[in-house]
């Protein structure tokens, strides 16, 4: 059962798990559990992806439940008008505060016309961070006898596919437990030592207009247990908390 954060008669938001892929792609052909079907299974009636989330990311995912709704929410998403809060970690000790302005390549997916001609040059991306916590681990992992890691609040400014972990890997901050953009041997450490093999990046905070009623709508999420724990063991539990974050313990 998918854990439910807010419905109404227009939109639904669930806590996605790390893991789960929203759609049926033929990037990951074995696949046989999406959040659409998962969803849509579990309410009785279908539902309309506005956005996605990678696989790998955990955190809010927003449906609309009929066509009116999803036509305004996909409008908002693409006009930068959602507001959105991840909690990440990453390799380093990251500056306290920063503004990333690079623009990224198109990436077209799975869901545009196979031989179709796809623009792919570079569009602006802007993200904002702010650094929560730091900490230096004991253990060696590349050329340096300790490790450094930084638990960091992002704010995508614009919405380009992989942006963040885009954005990180282009200031030489990759976020821990990223196959494509991070770094396989802090990746493996966070699994063997520290017992966690997921993406560190969690969509925790949606800020929206609702499509009907026009209020502001605000979605907060939960870290998943195996986040949870993880900040727990560096000693992040509280400096998440104190951004307003839930853990799950």
């Amino acid at each position: 059962m998918l854990q439910i954060l807010y419905r109404d008669d227009q939109l639904i938001a669930i806590q996605k798990p790390a893991g789960l892929l929203v759609h049926r792609t033929v990037l990951d052909r074995n696949e046989t559990r999406f959040a659409i079907q998962l969803l849509r299974d579990q309410i009785g009636q279908r539902v309309y992806p506005v956005h996605r989330l990678d696989k790998g990311t955990s955190g809010v995912l927003l449906f609309a439940l009929d066509k009116d709704a999803s036509r305004e929410m996909s409008w908002q998403f693409e006009r930068q008008q959602v507001a959105k809060r991840y909690l990440a970690v990453v390799r380093g000790h990251a500056d306290d505060a920063g503004h990333i302005d690079h623009p990224l390549s198109r990436r077209p997916d799975d869901l545009e016309w196979i031989g179709e001609k796809v623009e792919t040059a570079p569009q602006p991306a802007q993200t904002d961070y702010r650094t929560l916590a730091r900490i230096e681990l004991p253990i060696a992992v590349e050329r340096y006898p300790t490790s450094r890691y930084s638990l960091v609040e992002l704010a995508p400014l614009t919405g380009r596919r992989h942006q963040l972990r885009r954005h990180l890997k282009h200031i030489a901050h990759p976020i821990i437990g990223d196959s494509t953009h991070g770094k396989g041997r802090h990746n493996r450490m966070f699994a063997d030592e520290l017992d966690c093999a997921r993406m560190l990046l969690a969509c925790v905070e949606m800020r929206l207009t609702h499509p009907v009623t026009s209020q502001p709508l605000r979605l907060d999420c939960p870290l998943e247990e195996n986040f949870s724990a993880l900040l727990t063991r560096l000693g992040w539990a509280d400096a998440a908390r104190a951004t307003g974050i839930e853990l799950t313990i």
